[in-house]
C-alpha cells in the first residue's frame, strides 16, 4: 500500500481535475501546483533553500497559467523536492514519516497528465473511438469502390 496508495491518489487527482472545464482546468492546476511548491515552507527543514524553491516553483507555476507543459515541469520540480525532503528526513507532514516519499510517487502521475495536455481521460477514449470509426468508414468506402 506504501506504493499503490500514492499512485491511486495521483490518478484520483487526474479524474477529479478532469471534471473542471477548460480553460479553468489549466489555470486551477497552475494555482494548485504553486500552492504545492510552498507546502514545505512551514517545516523549514532545508532553511533558506525552502524560499528559493518556493520562488522557483511559483515562477514556473505562473508560466503554467498559459501552458500545461510548465505545470507538468512544476510538478516534476516538486517531485525532486519531495525526494530531497524524504532523504533528509524532513517529510511534508511531520508526523507521517513517508509522506514526502508518497508525494514523490503521486506527483509524477499528475506531471505526466499535465505534460500530455491535461485532457480528461474520457476525451482521449472518445478520440480513439472516433479515429477507429473514421478508419472503419474509410475501409468500407474503399472496399465498396473496389467492388464496383
Amino acid at each position: 500500500m506504501r506504493y499503490l496508495a500514492p499512485l491511486l491518489i495521483g490518478l484520483l487527482y487526474v479524474v477529479l481535475m478532469s471534471l473542471v472545464p477548460e480553460p479553468h482546468r489549466r489555470r486551477l492546476n497552475a494555482v494548485v501546483v504553486a500552492g504545492a511548491g510552498a507546502a514545505y515552507l512551514s517545516g523549514g527543514g532545508l532553511g533558506g533553500w525552502e524560499f528559493a524553491f518556493t520562488a522557483l516553483a511559483t515562477c514556473v507555476a505562473y508560466k503554467g497559467l498559459d501552458s500545461w507543459a510548465f505545470i507538468g515541469v512544476a510538478w516534476l520540480l516538486h517531485t525532486a523536492w519531495d525526494v530531497v525532503h524524504h532523504l533528509k528526513g524532513h517529510p511534508i507532514i511531520p508526523f507521517a514519516h513517508d509522506s514526502s516519499f508518497g508525494c514523490a510517487l503521486c506527483d509524477p502521475v499528475i506531471a505526466v497528465w499535465c505534460l500530455g495536455g491535461g485532457r480528461a481521460p474520457w476525451e482521449s477514449l472518445r478520440r480513439t473511438d472516433e479515429f477507429a470509426g473514421a478508419r472503419r468508414s474509410a475501409l468500407r468506402t474503399e472496399s465498396a469502390t473496389l467492388k464496383e
